[in-house]
């Protein structure tokens, strides 16, 4: 310890008469971190800066614009000393003791811009953005040549989630210091989220070179390798690693690193390769249980039948419920398409494995005939003396086959039959079965009866139902579904309600009576019954939004959009596209996170999750909503008084615009009242800036999206990402195509229509775009010579 003070004295005095950088200054000030590299750092880092100083007096001689930037960064030794402790304070979030030390600098050198680039980071991180930006913005421009202004400007857009921005700011700062590991680093996990993979290769090799004894580096560069789709360089990174660092952390972080590679070498195709790998690296693997099904999933693709067989029956004893190992086991035995055989097969492992409920659904799938008759009988019979009220759900895929559904159905009537009669489930027995197995059995039939669209047969069972045991709320529930399902929609939301006062406690039926409330568009009786849910100190909207609630919005979505209320639904419908982008920025704080943590292979699954994360249904759902609003702001233009005036005469013009001119004065009026009561409010109960800010809403009816001079626009901005993450959906083209037709852009019109016809040319969308696209090309007259012929083209094609 003593040398090393000593050498950290001479270092100090070494770098400040050199001027220190922000970043220079870091790997310093922690150096005593690593003391048994610190000397060959330390000589590295002092030959680097000596050979930077050569090189300004060479540069200096040439460019007088670098001469001038250099001088103005320049500080005399006082205020150096100070602008370290700038820095400092930043690292320790002291940010009102950085901002006032930055004052004191700029009191003498006004223009001095690190100075001002750190007095902008320090405002922004004290909420005070705008003029933080103001201040980095002009210390940029006072220090173009100034890797810590760029630096700077790329955290605050970093910040802001701009990360285009905040990567051409790195890209900046590096050619002013291109070793840099701190923005070199920062530059990766930009690049990873960007996901420009080439350029992050290089990010990586270089960071690599720079401390090849840091097993994230190499990891990095393995992923990158994988991401960019070079994996025979992935796999060279790792074995070089292996062979330069033998050990890495503790037993998990070694063993999913180990499990990584094997990973890389199934993904090239490489099975053989990657099954001897397995067998070197299992006494080191502690997911034990991820290695037997790999194991097993080489064996069977390298048709190693008996050796996969094992392994397979082996992963069944140890979790007999997996359907995965078992019809894994029937493909590799060829049975799949052999319902017979199957069935022999799955009877088999019953027998083994009498508890596994997945057996007994398996058998149901195979068996035919008498075979499924007394499967499916005992089965029944066994649920509704249980009391399952989830029987048929379990039931109906078997509904796919007609000859099994009839089976079932002359089960079920038959049961309810005999159980009216003398209360037992058939004419033959003699033993009487509980009151509750009735219940039941009219239950599954008004199910059943729903799903063939045998509405009356539906309600007369589950009104039988309610009769027998009227304080059970999934007979409410079944019931307002089927009236649903009728088209009562009205009826099936007061039903629905009467099953929510059921169980004032339990906020899954509390959902779903909101659920049907804003179907039958009582929008606020909903927001009403769903605040008994939420917390207190804010909306529910805003509770449900902060929670990212993603069936509420859509469901508010649509129901206002019926209102053609355009304003308010695309305020849910935007909601639901925040949520989506949030979760995508979400994965940044991952970048970093998992290759210190080896959690190296769940973090690779997360990334190709996030790349197709807006083909979810949700997201789909609510981009259909968004442009059917955004089509019908477009297909109807208002005047500039914001009123449709068409088909109105003078008097009636008169007088509309009157009243529209009083009630724009009255919700100006109620604004200003809201605002009012929510500060009296905020003030009366001492809610800090944060939360007032967080729970306010400047646009509670969406008037922002309805006043939009580009709709069509906007509306794209919700099917482009369906059009790179979802181009096998119909939908995709479908919206894309009423946007270009309106936009008369007639060749992506007709490209959409091609992509729906070679996706599913019998979807009505196919053949009723076709028509319009034809009357509005002929209603257009004359087109361009190029793009007549185009179309020729494309529609000899379809």
């Amino acid at each position: 310890m003593r040398y090393m003070r000593q050498i950290l004295l001479l270092g100090s005095t070494f770098f400040i008469g050199w001027d220190m950088s922000i970043v220079e200054y870091n790997l310093f000030y922690h150096l005593h971190d690593a003391y048994d590299a610190f000397t060959k750092s330390f000589i590295v880092l002092c030959n680097t800066r000596a050979n930077e100083v050569t090189k300004k007096r060479q540069v200096s001689s040439l460019s007088p614009l670098f001469l001038d930037m250099t001088t103005k960064r320049e500080l005399p030794s006082k205020e150096s000393a100070v602008f370290k402790n700038v820095l400092r304070h930043y690292e320790h979030k002291q940010y009102k003791k950085g901002l006032k030390l930055a004052d004191s600098i700029l009191k003498k050198y006004p223009d001095h811009g690190e100075t001002l680039a750190m007095k902008g980071l320090f405002l922004n991180n004290l909420d005070k953005k705008e003029e933080g930006y103001e201040f980095v913005k002009k210390g940029v421009a006072n220090d173009l040549t100034s890797h810590i202004c760029w630096h700077v400007y790329g955290l605050m857009h970093r910040g802001d989630k701009n990360y285009e921005e905040a990567s051409k700011c790195y890209t900046n700062a590096l050619k002013y210091n291109k070793n840099d590991p701190h923005i070199l680093r920062d530059h990766a996990l930009l690049q990873t989220q960007l996901r420009h993979y080439d350029q992050l290769i290089e990010t990586r090799a270089q960071l690599l070179q720079q401390k090849p004894t840091y097993p994230p580096f190499w990891i990095g560069l393995a992923i990158a390798y994988q991401l960019g789709g070079k994996i025979d360089n992935a796999l060279t990174v790792l074995k070089s690693q292996e062979e330069s660092v033998k050990e890495i952390g503790n037993a998990f972080e070694h063993s999913e690193l180990l499990m990584y590679h094997n990973s890389l070498l199934e993904e090239k195709g490489d099975y053989q390769a990657a099954l001897d790998h397995l067998e070197t690296i299992k006494e080191k693997v502690t997911d034990q249980r991820s290695l037997k099904e790999k194991r097993a999933a080489f064996l069977a693709n390298l048709n190693k039948v008996e050796e996969a067989e094992a392994a397979y029956r082996g992963l069944i004893s140890e979790n007999p419920h997996d359907r995965a190992y078992i019809t894994a086991l029937l493909a590799l035995k060829g049975l799949e398409n052999d319902k017979k055989g199957a069935y022999d097969f799955c009877k088999e492992l019953a027998e083994e494995y009498p508890r596994s409920k997945i057996m007994e659904s398996l058998l149901l799938q195979y068996a035919e005939g008498a075979d499924f008759e007394t499967k499916v009988d005992t089965v029944l019979r066994k649920s509704l003396i249980k009391g399952v009220p989830s029987l048929f759900a379990s039931m109906k895929k078997y509904y796919a086959d007609s000859a099994k559904q009839t089976v079932i159905d002359k089960l079920v009537q038959g049961y309810r039959a005999s159980l009216e009669k003398k209360g037992t489930f058939d004419d033959k027995s003699d033993k009487r079965e509980p009151p509750s197995v009735l219940l039941w059995t009219l239950y599954y039939l008004a199910q059943h009866h729903d799903y063939h669209k045998q509405f009356d047969q539906a309600l007369e069972c589950i009104n039988a139902a309610i009769e027998h045991t009227p304080t059970i709320v999934e007979l409410y529930m079944t019931k307002g579904r089927i009236l649903k399902h009728k088209g009562q929609i009205e009826e099936a939301a007061k039903v629905m309600n009467e099953a929510r006062e059921l169980d004032l406690q339990d906020r899954f039926i509390n959902s779903k009576c909101a659920k049907y409330m804003l179907r039958a568009g009582q929008i606020e009786e909903a927001e009403k019954i769903l605040a008994m849910f939420t917390r207190k100190e804010v909306s529910a909207v805003q509770d449900l939004t902060d929670m990212q609630c993603h069936w509420f919005h859509i469901e508010e979505g649509y129901a206002y959009l019926r209102q053609k209320n355009y304003g308010k639904a695309l305020k849910r419908f935007h909601v639901t596209q925040k949520i989506f982008d949030d979760i995508y920025d979400d994965q940044f704080d991952f970048h970093g996170y998992c290759l210190r943590k080896m959690t190296i292979r769940a973090y690779v699954k997360m990334l190709r999750f996030e790349d197709n994360l807006r083909q979810h249904h949700y997201y789909v759902t609510a981009a259909k909503g968004a442009v059917e609003a955004y089509l019908a702001i477009a297909d109807k233009p208002k005047e500039s008084n914001g009123l449709d005036e068409s088909g109105m005469t003078e008097a009636e013009k008169k007088k509309a615009r009157s009243k529209a001119r009083k009630a724009e004065l009255k919700a100006l009026q109620d604004k200003e009242n809201v605002k009012e009561d929510a500060a009296a409010t905020a003030a009366a109960s001492g809610a800090n800036k944060k939360d007032s800010k967080k729970s306010s809403d400047e646009d509670p009816d969406g008037e922002k999206y309805l006043n939009t001079a580009t709709p069509l626009d906007d509306a794209m901005q919700f099917i482009k990402p369906l059009m790179v993450v979802a181009p096998n959906l119909v939908d995709t083209h479908a919206l894309a195509f009423e946007v270009y037709l309106r936009q008369s852009q007639w060749v992506l019109a007709l490209r959409c229509l091609v992509k729906i016809a070679e996706i599913d040319k019998s979807n009505p969308a196919f053949e009723k775009g076709m028509d319009r696209f034809k009357k509005a090309v002929a209603s257009a007259g004359p087109l361009q010579p190029a793009i007549q012929k185009i179309i020729d083209l494309q529609m000899a094609k379809i």
